[in-house]
């Protein structure tokens, strides 16, 4: 999938080796309401507008490329069995997002609260709001990088990865104006300054300063587990709309300080990214050409 200011394409290599476009019609909500295109809230509206559209679009891409039920089967299902299946997966999704928020909440947020909690117990000290979220928030990486260093081993994230890393090259290839072949990308670099992986590192890293704030302005919050999970739950629009921030200016200058900036999440991709193959090189082109913006002389990063 690839997103331009103007449309969202997805490419999808399909049973006949064909690559099928479809376009991701919707107009934005930043479009309907002008207040989010403002600094902080396009960021949040961005990253929201991002996790539902990119469910979409996995849904959409595993019909396409033959991952769901064969075409001939599908014929020869009624109306009412096609009904029953599609509220099935619809509740299985459910479940499956209810179970992806707690274990994230466990992972990300009562996991170092309680490893901070035994170091308190295991030195017999009392740390300060400062040390407390700075401890919280690198445990918290730690297990990021662990969980994302695990899941690179599975054989499907690993392709995912090969996506990732040719979504990457392309997007270098396009921003040097180069003609966009194969072998045109496949020379170029994996790792990008605006990728998701570096948002999320960002992400944490704004974390620290936003926890240690709530920590020192509400002390008392901060001892009550559930009521600190809650407040970290609602202080994440607001980091990711400044992780948003920062991403853009890396993204846009490139200086000693957005290099350092940077370079946790130009890190983490040698992770999440990997190199692709030559189809799927092709799939990357064939997305980027088809959202292309209409004026050729549109900034092109």
């Amino acid at each position: 999938m690839m997103k331009s200011p103007e449309k969202t394409a997805l490419a999808v290599r399909t049973p006949d080796r064909s690559i099928d476009i479809t376009y991701l019609n919707g107009k934005s909500i930043r479009e309907k309401y002008k207040i989010l295109k403002l600094p902080i809230l396009r960021g949040i509206a961005g990253f929201v507008e991002s996790m539902i559209q990119g469910y979409k679009a996995m849904m959409l891409s595993a019909d396409k490329s033959g991952f769901t039920d064969l075409e001939e089967e599908e014929k020869e299902k009624t109306e009412g069995d096609k009904k029953k299946e599609s509220a099935l997966m619809s509740a299985i999704m459910v479940i499956a997002t209810v179970l992806g928020v707690a274990l994230a909440v466990v992972l990300f947020m009562l996991l170092p609260r309680l490893a901070v909690q035994g170091l308190r117990t295991l030195f017999k000290a009392e740390f300060s709001p400062v040390v407390r979220s700075s401890l919280e928030q690198l445990l918290k990486l730690m297990i990021f990088v662990a969980y994302v260093w695990a899941v690179s081993f599975m054989k499907d994230i690993k392709r995912v990865f090969m996506y990732h890393g040719a979504e990457h090259k392309t997007i270098f290839a396009y921003e040097k104006g180069l003609e966009l072949t194969v072998e045109n990308v496949r020379t170029q670099k994996r790792f990008h300054p605006r990728c998701g992986t570096s948002f999320m590192i960002l992400m944490i890293l704004v974390s620290v300063i936003i926890s240690t704030v709530v920590q020192i302005i509400f002390p008392t919050v901060y001892n009550v587990r559930w009521l600190w999970v809650i407040a970290k739950i609602l202080i994440i629009p607001f980091t990711c709309g400044i992780g948003f921030e920062i991403l853009k200016i890396c993204g846009k200058y490139d200086n000693v300080l957005t290099r350092i900036i940077s370079a946790p999440g130009m890190w983490l991709q040698r992770i999440t990214t990997k190199e692709p193959e030559d189809g799927m090189i092709e799939i990357a082109i064939a997305a980027l050409n088809a959202c292309e913006p209409e004026v050729p002389d549109v900034e092109r990063n």
